[in-house]
């Protein structure tokens, strides 16, 4: 503020006169000159031949409309050759800043300040570009308003010698040190800025380390990791921090950034698994760890996984009395499991110590649940056969897609699920898919619904549509889905990464499922905005993990006869009675083969390959796969009906250029149905080819639009609506080039 009462102080003088002299004898007021616009030409005159030189420069541009000010340090009984403008013009005379603060404060404010020169000093010049709230709260609260830490400390540390230099001047500097090491609770001592900073910074680690950390640094570390300009530097100090050797580790703050906490204290959580009495109390503080922003922003976001398995009380499994109940069980319970010990593999899959005790604890309740699910295995029945098939058949007028997922496990949909954008409704069920769970049977039966076992994927999709010779489907990669409207009233979309990451990198696949799953999301969201009335996802199988395995878990055995073993199933030709009472056994023709023998857990069969990433097997993480549905709802709801008139006309159109006539009903007398904005969309041999512009249609209104065939013999015309991409009519053009030729041959 002091910056307005300088300049207000100067116009006395310039409502007169363009020359003011500023007389500050101290030299603690010359900041202010740099608030000063650019109307105001400054000349500095501390010596008597300065002096001369400014009263020639003055009077050689006068008669000027520029604002001119002298600043000297002398006296002004010492002036000789600018005395005279004191006299003639004006003069505004600071012997002393802080005198000059003080009775500014207050005359203006009403206000008294009692601070030590210096400090009086330093809150003038941080007063600047602020508004009189600073100086009341300096006369309540003393000198720690001067500086707010809170404000200051975090680009100060984050760039401490930029800061120190571009923020402050040398007496500013000092004032603002002095006040950063009373915070730190030490003596003043002249330190790089560099080293202060980092004392500031290890006091503030050091107090989240011991659970006592100062509010000011815990409030500026706060900031620090909400920060995106300032956030690389944290990481910086954190590397080169070492903790104490003597702390608590459960009395470290909760929001501490130390990762090798959070690994400590899951080694503990470990080693002491068996105290069931202890769990609750550790639960209620994990929690508060998994809630934590700052832990969240560090990225340490395993502890809802942890809490997960530690949580789930295995004794509601004995209820299960059929193997539709388990299944639903499964989908309501325990899929939550296979994430929780998927993300802690993605996590410490390299830190098997930390790993293990959790690994043993999932691997426990999976044998409880596995036993209730063998138990009711003779209930098993696939309804996977046909998918694809029941999905059209049912679809009726609807624009429909499906994304045939290869290896996407039903825990992976639910987190798909959960980030879906739109409004659109979930129908979230089941398929049971056919055994062996593996690619090439389960996509046949996905794709087929006649029994037969096809290799190539080319194949699959050709009998679908040999089987539909009125419907138009379109095949492509997920990849390749834009907002580009498609043909088809079905659009099949096939995406195979998390298989094929699967079984070439095994478990070093599991860094990059988080991405897919956004991917799958962002997908189905852009299906549902870009026109589609129903998204599916389905998959032709789920998949285990087996983590870290010791060769006493993988399951050796040597069938009798002529056999082909894969980690989760052994295709033998002839019946093993010996394998009876072990394993499940399925008859099942296959080449050669014609019967099917299944582990009932979940470890693999030693084969020559690698390990980590199954599928094959009977588990309900491989059998049990997403049926899920996003239908758009609500989008005919009070929408204008509009169609095309012509439609039998443009079947048979002689010339170059056809009419396409568009009409919008009456509709109900509601807003919603007054108008409707529609584009069309044209296609020639499955290619989009053209698209008009976005145009409004009013109730009762016709609408002539007239198009030319640009070369093509046959044209298909989609009438869209221009928000929902909801087709509302589809027309075919053709062009009947033997009447054109007016009968001459």
């Amino acid at each position: 503020m002091i910056d307005i009462w300088f300049k207000k102080d100067l116009l006395k003088t310039y409502d007169h006169h363009s020359v003011a002299v500023f007389i500050d004898e101290s030299g603690d007021a010359e900041f202010l000159l740099r608030t000063l616009g650019s109307e105001y030409t400054v000349f500095h005159a501390n010596s008597e031949l300065e002096e001369l030189h400014v009263k020639y420069l003055i009077e050689k541009a006068q008669p000027s409309l520029e604002k001119f000010i002298i600043y000297t340090r002398s006296k002004k009984s010492d002036l000789k050759f600018v005395r005279e403008y004191c006299e003639t013009c004006g003069c505004l005379e600071i012997r002393y800043l802080q005198n000059y603060v003080k009775e500014k404060v207050h005359q203006i404010l009403n206000l008294n300040i009692n601070l030590p020169a210096e400090e009086l000093i330093s809150a003038a010049k941080v007063s600047i570009g602020k508004d009189r709230t600073y100086w009341m709260d300096l006369s309540h609260k003393g000198a720690s308003e001067i500086f707010d830490l809170n404000k200051e400390l975090l680009p100060f540390v984050h760039d401490p010698e930029t800061y120190s230099r571009e923020k402050y001047d040398t007496q500013l500097q000092e004032t603002f040190y002095r006040k950063v090491n009373e915070l730190l609770e030490q003596d003043y001592l002249y330190k790089p800025a560099n080293t202060l900073a980092y004392e500031v910074v290890k006091a503030m680690l050091d107090g989240l380390a011991r659970g006592n950390c100062n509010k000011k640094l815990e409030a500026v570390y706060k900031n620090w990791l909400d920060s995106v300009s300032y956030r690389d530097s944290f990481s910086a100090y954190l590397e080169s921090y070492k903790l104490p050797l003597d702390i608590d580790i459960w009395n470290v703050s909760i929001q501490h950034p130390f990762r090798q906490i959070d690994e400590k204290w899951l080694d503990e959580i470990g080693e002491n698994m068996s105290d069931k009495a202890s769990i609750p109390k550790t639960i209620a503080k994990l929690r508060q760890r998994d809630q934590n922003k700052q832990a969240q922003a560090l990225g340490i976001v395993f502890w809802n996984d942890v809490i997960t398995l530690l949580e789930f009380d295995p004794k509601d499994i004995t209820y299960l009395s059929s193997f539709s109940e388990c299944v639903e069980f499964y989908k309501k319970n325990f899929f939550k499991l296979d994430t929780a010990i998927r993300n802690l593999y993605t996590e410490f899959l390299n830190k098997k110590e930390l790993l293990e005790p959790f690994q043993e604890l999932y691997k426990e309740h999976v044998s409880v649940f596995l036993d209730k699910w063998f138990e009711n295995w003779n209930s098993y029945e696939e309804n996977q056969t046909g998918t694809l098939q029941r999905i059209i058949d049912e679809a009726g007028g609807s624009k429909t897609a499906v994304i045939v997922g290869d290896g996407v496990a039903y825990e992976i949909a639910e987190l798909v699920a959960a980030k879906v954008k739109g409004p659109a409704n979930l129908k979230a069920e089941s398929i049971i898919a056919d055994i062996p769970t593996e690619t090439e049977n389960n996509m046949s039966r996905i794709y087929m619904d006649n029994g037969v076992t096809e290799a190539i994927q080319k194949n699959r999709e050709k009998y679908l549509v040999t089987k539909n010779p009125g419907a138009t489907i379109d095949f492509i990669k997920l990849d390749e889905v834009n907002e580009e409207a498609r043909i088809g009233q079905f659009l099949i979309c096939t995406y195979k990464d998390i298989d094929d990451m699967g079984e070439k990198l095994q478990q070093r696949a599991l860094k990059y499922f988080p991405e897919t799953i956004v991917f799958f999301a962002e997908k189905i969201s852009l299906l549902l905005s870009s026109g589609y009335d129903k998204v599916y996802l389905i998959s032709d199988h789920g998949f285990v993990l087996t983590g870290v395995l010791s060769e006493a878990d993988k399951i050796s055995i040597s069938p009798i006869g002529v056999f082909e073993k894969a980690e989760r199933y052994i295709r033998i030709e002839n019946k093993q009675p010996d394998l009876n009472q072990s394993m499940i056994e399925a008859k099942k023709s296959y080449k050669q083969f014609e019967y099917l023998y299944f582990s009932k857990n979940i470890n693999p069969f030693k084969t020559p390959g690698l390990y980590g990433f199954s599928h094959g097997g009977l588990s309900p993480q491989e059998v049990i796969t997403p049926y899920f549905c996003w239908e758009r709802s609500g989008s005919n709801i009070g929408s204008l009906p509009v169609s095309f008139t012509n439609k039998e006309d443009l079947k048979d159109v002689t010339g170059e250029l056809f009419s396409i006539k568009i009409q919008a009903e009456k509709g109900a007398l509601d807003l919603f149905s007054l108008e409707r904005k529609v584009y069309l969309v044209f296609f020639a041999n499955k290619l989009q080819v053209n698209r008009s512009d976005i145009f409004t249609i009013q109730q009762n209104d016709l609408i002539t639009k007239e198009y030319a065939f640009d070369g093509k013999s046959e044209i298909e015309v989609h009438l869209l609506d221009a928000s929902t991409k909801q087709q509302l009519d589809l027309a075919v053009v053709k062009q009947n080039k033997d009447r054109d030729l007016g009968g001459l041959f």
